[in-house]
């Protein structure tokens, strides 16, 4: 009789069922990953001439990649964890089997130092998604660990170039420094924010783009903390055209002719841009802030103009969604609010921060430890969902659930659009409604994706039951 492992144990059944699909020496032999992913530490330059210390990446040598997938097709991952510590990776916003979901303890058991983990997944949807880790997720974000992953469209749009943006900001002192990379009372109000905006690892990058040519801008927003409007400006007389064309991985159901998106951590947004025709003309992403709008990235025209037009893209083919049983849905309510009481989270190989604010549904997460736990709302699969999201605070969580996407239906603050989403923006004191088919059976993570919020207590988990 073979034997069980205290690791087994812990995850219990689901993750032996899953064993030949996620590991083992003979799986790995019998075909090669896609990729490699090589968790390091590293110095790398983000403020000018000077290195900053001890940041972590999914390669060894410099920003985290950008993946590429095709929609429909397996894609295999090995993870091979460099950091000295304990690490899972998460495919933020992925339809994916659960065992490949990567939430400690709920999924799989942490990748300790020096394992290698493999990460198998076909992806159902095509767009601009992100990847990161969750376990101590705060400290290993903060210190870099974000990468864009991109599911090709299955007929090529027509762009002239693709540029994924990947979205941070560091907490580096002058020096470069790593300072603290959160302070307990923000934590406990809206986080807090970075000193550093980055894009792709880089202070206000430029980018060469063909004149008058049509390029893709996939912005992903893998920031810990910050809320903010996202502007692309160019000047229109120049011959600069912005179309805003898909939001958190799904097109809009028309194109709109808006160069602006409101995105919080985990958000994305897709802008068709025209560029000027001038060769020298630069287009700037503009970020909003207190004190005006700044830019965080530019887009240089050069060369002669290609005198493209935006009617000449395809559309972006819809991604293959349940439809809602609106009419024999069951409502479920979610209160997002501070803890009931002030007991400290469990100690965990993923990291605390060794306080507790937050709750859902006056439930705190006790932390990312081995459970048991109790998910906070069991449903069924095949069943239509209405989600209600009810937030008491005077702060903004953006709310993610884990291998699913919903559709926003209504809010009591203001007009929401019809839109397909894994991450929804729940602003101060706002009640909102989404609607979802719980087609996806397992354990899948449910959180505020600013992670201080998400680390002192408001997540929790839902469980999809055959």
């Amino acid at each position: 009789m073979a034997m069980i492992s205290r690791r087994e144990l812990l995850l219990g059944g689901a993750a032996v069922a899953a064993a030949p699909l996620i590991g083992g020496l003979a799986a790995r032999q019998a075909h090669a990953a896609d990729t490699l992913l090589d968790l390091s530490r590293l110095s790398h330059e983000i403020l000018p001439g000077t290195l900053t210390r001890d940041m972590m990446s999914f390669v060894s040598t410099g920003a985290p990649p950008v993946l590429r997938m095709r929609r429909g097709e397996t894609f295999n991952v090995d993870v091979d964890n460099g950091l000295g510590e304990a690490v899972t990776v998460h495919w933020h916003g992925l339809r994916i089997a659960n065992a490949m979901d990567g939430v400690p303890y709920l999924t799989q058991n942490p990748i300790e130092a020096k394992e290698r983990f493999r990460y198998s997944f076909t992806p159902p949807d095509a767009g601009t998604f992100w990847y990161h880790p969750h376990c101590n997720t705060l400290e290993q974000i903060a210190r870099g660990l974000t990468g864009v992953l991109i599911v090709e469209d299955d007929e090529d749009p027509g762009f002239d170039a693709d540029i994924p943006l990947n979205i941070r900001d560091f907490r580096l002192n002058g020096e470069g420094a790593f300072i603290d990379f959160y302070k307990p009372r923000n934590a406990a109000r809206g986080g807090t924010l970075g000193t550093v905006s980055t894009v792709n690892w880089q202070v206000t990058p430029s980018h060469d783009v063909p004149a008058g040519g049509l390029v893709r801008l996939r912005l992903a927003v893998t920031d810990l903390t910050r809320v903010a409007t996202y502007r692309v400006s160019g000047d229109e007389d120049a011959g600069a055209r912005v179309r805003l064309l898909a939001l958190d991985s799904n097109p809009l159901p028309e194109p709109q002719d808006h160069n602006e998106a409101l995105l919080a951590p985990g958000q994305r947004a897709d802008f068709a841009l025209r560029v000027p025709d001038r060769e020298g003309e630069e287009v700037a992403l503009l970020r909003d802030t207190p004190t005006g709008p700044v830019a965080i990235a530019t887009f240089r025209a050069v060369g002669a103009s290609a005198n493209r037009t935006l009617a000449e893209l395809k559309p972006l083919s819809p991604n293959p969604f349940a439809e809602p049983d609106l009419a024999n849905a069951e409502t479920v309510e979610f209160l997002f609010g501070w803890t009931p009481d002030g007991d400290a989270p469990q100690r965990s190989i993923c990291g605390s921060l060794g306080y507790t604010f937050w709750s859902i549904n006056r439930i705190a997460w006790k932390g990312d430890v081995p459970g048991p736990l109790d998910p906070l709302a069991t449903l069924k699969q095949g069943k239509t969902y209405v989600l209600r999201f009810r937030n008491e605070t005077q702060n903004d969580h953006p709310i993610h659930l884990h291998g699913h996407t919903f559709r926003l239906l209504r809010s009591d603050k203001r007009k929401v659009p019809p839109l397909w989403t894994d991450t929804a923006l729940l602003q101060a004191q706002e009640t909102m409604e989404v609607v979802l088919v719980a087609d996806n059976p397992g354990d899948w993570a449910f959180h505020c994706h600013v992670i201080e919020h998400q680390k002192t207590g408001l997540a929790g988990f839902l469980r999809v039951e055959a």
